[in-house]
């Protein structure tokens, strides 16, 4: 995993450019996705990173790895995430999933513990846009390890309008 994509500063995460993803509609119609699950203990995850890397390298091995990450959480209960990780093409011996449908996105920046004010935050965003929020995902930029590097620790939301 040390190389998952070479041409990043870090040779793991590439650096996250806010811009392309502050306050944007995004359009996805069946959007490839691997699909796995993470437990949590109220809200905490437990072995989320055993998880990705578990599949990453299902996707590196299937020659599915897109050009730019994305990897979504849905956190659909204090008890349990639904991980959805972006791939170029199916991958055996992995779940899959599509998604469809139109979001809006917000940056934000700071620690994971923050994550229920940003979900607040992106809920006043979307109802100020006349939309009606849905689904919330959390997409996380970067690794911790990666984020610690880059003196950033950006997740964007995505919420279904």
């Amino acid at each position: 995993m040390d190389t998952l994509y070479p041409n990043a500063e870090t040779g793991c995460c590439p650096r996250f450019i806010p811009e392309p993803w502050d306050e944007k509609e995004i359009t996805w119609q069946g959007k490839l996705f691997v699909k796995d699950r993470v437990r949590c203990l109220l809200h905490v995850p437990l072995g989320f990173g055993k998880v990705v890397v578990r599949n990453v390298e299902k996707i590196q091995a299937a020659g599915a790895l897109p050009d730019q990450p994305l990897m979504l959480a849905d956190h659909v209960s204090p008890w349990r995430i639904e991980l959805y990780i972006a791939v170029g093409k199916e991958v055996p011996g992995c779940e899959m999933a599509t998604i469809s449908g139109t979001f809006l996105s917000k940056v934000f920046e700071g620690p994971f513990k923050d994550a229920g004010k940003w979900c607040a935050r992106m809920r006043d965003f979307v109802t100020a846009r006349g939309r009606q929020p849905g689904r919330i995902y959390h997409f996380y930029t970067t690794c911790p390890r990666c984020a610690k590097y880059y003196g950033k620790n950006y997740t964007v939301l995505l919420a279904q309008v």
